[in-house]
């Protein structure tokens, strides 16, 4: 609802202020609403449980959501910045002052939300809550940008009134920034949510985590591979162990189910954890 007020607000004072940046930015926001939607939706579809047709379940729907929104975001900064170009090189009244007082609760506002959505991103592990919560900080970056450009349109003829320079344009030029930052905060997220969609391997602290439980277990002499892939905010482990060759087979299923249960008991994130036995011959 937030968003929602905000976008409004940006758009209409935009338009009667005769700032373009105010629209540029009610714009991105509107965007956020979209792409809110579209990334709880990806959230919703990833928590359901594993079926006939995604026995690994549906993890894939959050990166692929969060990648949607970061095009979405990346179409939108290049959109904007065309039109901040045309409205530069087009002369037009200067911004009204009303604006930067609709900029101010804006930044507050928006600055308040990405802390706690980025702090519920970071809690979850998931890619696309942290890109939900990056738009909310790039709308406080170009809001912040806008206050600036509209400032400059307001002030620069009053402060220097022999310069013949077009001041009504600064915040147009604080606009084409503001879609710099909004492209670049697009691609940030464009790319870890390729990579969980492509498996790609976390990071090595975890996979040296996840070795080090594996072997602590009594009966696991080697941990020979170790591949782990993101699905969703979850992950899936593949483990090859070695054993005493000598055991009978029943005591090497009971020692892989033990290391099953304590690579999952110590990282929750695990939803599960594939064992693959081999003999270890002390010859």
């Amino acid at each position: 609802m937030a968003n929602v007020v905000l976008a409004a607000v940006k758009i209409f004072a935009g338009i009667f202020g005769h700032a373009y940046v105010l629209i540029a930015d009610g714009v991105e926001s509107t965007l956020d609403i979209l792409g809110s939607l579209i990334i709880w939706s990806g959230l919703k579809l990833a928590a359901k449980p594993p079926d006939d047709s995604h026995p690994y379940g549906h993890g894939k729907a959050e990166p692929l959501a969060a990648i949607i929104v970061a095009l979405a975001v990346m179409g939108a900064a290049v959109g904007l910045a065309f039109e901040s170009v045309r409205e530069i090189l087009t002369p037009h009244h200067a911004p009204r002052p009303f604006t930067l007082a609709v900029l101010i609760v804006v930044i507050v506002v928006k600055e308040g939300l990405f802390r706690v959505v980025h702090h519920v991103g970071k809690k979850s592990g998931s890619t696309a809550i942290q890109a939900d919560a990056w738009h909310h900080r790039s709308d406080a970056f170009t809001s912040g940008a806008a206050f600036l450009g509209i400032s400059v349109a307001l002030l620069g003829p009053k402060v220097f009134p022999t310069m013949h320079v077009r001041w009504e344009c600064a915040d147009d030029w604080a606009a084409l920034f503001a879609c710099g930052i909004i492209g670049w905060n697009g691609f940030r997220f464009f790319q870890p949510a390729v990579l969980d969609v492509m498996d790609a391997a976390p990071s090595k602290e975890f996979e040296n985590e996840v070795r080090k439980t594996a072997a602590s277990v009594p009966g696991v002499q080697r941990v020979e591979q170790c591949r782990i892939r993101k699905m969703g905010i979850e992950f899936f482990v593949d483990l090859h162990i070695e054993v005493d060759g000598g055991i009978p087979v029943r005591d090497g299923h009971h020692i892989a189910h033990r290391v099953k249960d304590a690579v999952c008991d110590a990282n929750p994130s695990v939803a599960d954890v594939l064992v693959h036995v081999e003999p270890r011959d002390e010859s």
